[in-house]
């Protein structure tokens, strides 16, 4: 799988999203910028200006009319994809650290930080997908994280849940409609945050990453952990591939934080675990700092990549990816075993 390199920020990247048709990727950094590029080629279609500040999230919705973003300026901004015309601007006390549509996009929802005397908050704004439609200022439903602060949020299927991950370890669920806490569960090691939350296909189950150097799939419905994944670095992201039972970890340890008696510096892999069994089964090197962001295309077709190195690195997968049959692997070796 021959990469190809998208340099365009200047500093760490913080995420990467395809659109739901996998033909575009839009990526943000430290560096006050949004990229959009075409992912089968790598070539930038544009860039999106008006954050004055790191720029830590960002989501595109179904239909790729309407791009979201959140800033450590501490904004929400709404972007039109085609002309990168800013729409609306949301202001919070507190830096954006999360911004997600629902399935339909009638929803976003952001995440708040945890900072000067302010909780963390998820709030849900309505939004029209439509560019030239007027956006209102008022939150359908704010949520405050007063145990512990919320680092990654998004909706279940139908919009039912909103689903959190907070700096403690914790996951809780959340009626989408009243905000009312349901559930909440510890399910990695306490007081190591989790780093990222990303869906199924049709938004039953999730992926969790985190610095206890574990991913592990989630029900939304009850919370329980279906599966383990698990590292020797601690992890930023993961995420579920499309058309095959893979899933796909991204992380690595800063040489800063690496200490002189490690074996090892860095660890600056995407690690490629299969969904089911929960072994890892192989490695795509590359980066020259942690992966901070992994995303799969919706499509099957590829995954990318970005690092602290400030390089998105997109991989199309080739005719043996597709062929790998793990499942028949698996079975021939635990027979001659």
């Amino acid at each position: 799988m021959r990469p190809i390199l998208l340099s365009g920020h200047e500093r760490a990247l913080t995420q990467v999203k395809y659109n739901a048709d996998g033909d575009l990727i839009f990526s943000v950094a430290k560096d006050q910028i949004i990229c959009s590029w075409f992912s089968h080629n790598g070539e930038r279609l544009g860039t999106y200006k008006g954050h004055v500040g790191a720029i830590w999230t960002v989501d595109v919705d179904p239909t790729s009319s309407i791009l979201a973003s959140g800033s450590a300026d501490n904004t929400i901004r709404l972007w039109e994809v085609k002309t990168g015309k800013c729409l609306k601007t949301w202001e919070y006390p507190t830096a954006v650290k999360r911004v997600e549509f629902n399935e339909d996009a009638t929803k976003l929802l952001g995440v708040t930080e945890k900072r000067m005397g302010y909780m963390s908050n998820i709030v849900v704004l309505d939004v029209n997908t439509d560019p030239e439609a007027e956006q209102t200022d008022e939150r359908a439903l704010t949520i405050v994280c007063d145990e512990s602060k919320a680092t990654v949020a998004g909706f279940s299927y139908m919009s039912k849940y909103i689903i959190a991950g907070h700096e403690d370890g914790s996951i809780s669920q959340f009626d989408a409609k009243t905000g009312e806490l349901l559930l909440n569960y510890a399910i990695h090691d306490l007081n190591q945050p989790i780093t990222d939350l990303q869906w199924s296909a049709d938004r039953t189950y999730f992926i969790t990453a985190s610095k206890d150097k574990t991913a592990k799939l989630v029900s939304a419905k009850d919370l329980q952990v279906l599966k383990t994944y698990t590292a020797d670095t601690p992890l930023n992201s993961a995420c579920i591939t499309r058309k095959k039972d893979f899933v796909i970890l991204g992380g690595g340890q800063a040489a800063m934080d690496v200490t002189t008696t490690s074996a090892r510096q860095g660890k600056f892999e995407a690690r490629f675990y299969h969904k089911i069994f929960e072994d890892e089964i192989g490695r795509v090197r590359g980066h020259f700092g942690p992966l901070n962001t992994v995303a799969v295309d919706p499509t099957g077709r590829s995954y990318c990549s970005g690092g602290e190195d400030g390089y998105v690195r997109v991989h199309h997968f080739d005719k043996g990816y597709f062929d790998f049959l793990y499942e028949v692997e698996r079975e021939r070796n635990n027979r001659s075993s």
